[in-house]
């Protein structure tokens, strides 16, 4: 097993503002509203798959061109006629509309993203409160995109995008955002791919094949064991890592 001491380093080396700009976290990091930056958080996290350069290259679109800068202006007087043809492989435009249209309603009748994962949290079921949400409000327009960017936590899989959605509010700068203070860093979970599953079998903080919710499990207990207070901190480690095979 790779020593603490050596994923330190890592974490040193690739926790710097260098790391934001090859990232998806650099969409959110372009705003300095609070609500600004949850939505563009969002909505990146949920584009977070496939070639990072071509969903990148997606969201630098959608909130240059079509969002004009403004995420929170966007969503809360959103039409369905603003995004065109836009699409990101299993998203089609339905798909966006649906999703939209619901964090519409979320931001006119409420504080918005913060307080619907507070609330899940306060639950301890954050993600089947946040998914249970868009289910409830989802249409017969909704398709397998929908159901791709926003998962059902109850099939077992890694919630890897959610995951890291809460890495990047929760945790502290220089990379993250750490703009909401409900929970604290220690109780966040690895956002778990494929490359992370790989990596961390490789080095031996991974026991378990399959890449789902029990391997994100034993992974950010074996990394609380490292640093209890922000385990997560060495996702930076990992990606660090398998830079430098």
């Amino acid at each position: 097993m790779i020593t603490v001491a050596d994923l330190d380093k890592l974490v040193i080396k690739y926790e710097t503002p260098d790391f934001i700009k090859d990232d998806p976290i650099q969409i959110p990091h372009r705003f300095s509203n609070k609500k600004d930056i949850e939505i563009a958080a969002f909505i990146s996290s949920l584009l977070a798959y496939g070639s990072r350069k071509q969903f990148i290259k997606k969201l630098d679109s959608l909130f240059t061109n079509i969002a004009q800068n403004e995420p929170l202006n966007f969503i809360k007087n959103f039409e369905p006629g603003l995004i065109g043809d836009f699409n990101y492989r299993f998203g089609k435009p339905n798909d966006f509309i649906c999703i939209f249209n619901i964090l519409k309603e979320l931001y006119n009748t409420s504080e918005g993203l913060e307080d619907l994962f507070s609330y899940g949290y306060k639950q301890n079921k954050m993600f089947e409160t946040v998914v249970d949400y868009f289910y409830s409000k989802a249409n017969q327009n909704a398709g397998q995109g929908f159901y791709h960017m926003i998962p059902n936590p109850h099939n077992g899989g890694a919630m890897k995008r959610m995951c890291m959605f809460l890495r990047w509010m929760i945790r502290k700068p220089p990379v993250d955002l750490g703009i909401w203070n409900f929970m604290p860093a220690s109780e966040l979970y690895i956002p778990l791919d494929v490359h992370v599953g790989r990596i961390s079998r490789q080095i031996g903080l991974l026991e378990r094949n399959a890449n789902d919710f029990k391997a994100v499990i034993e992974l950010t207990k074996q990394l609380k064991e490292f640093c209890p207070q922000d385990p997560i901190k060495y996702d930076f480690a990992i990606f660090g890592y398998g830079v430098n095979q």
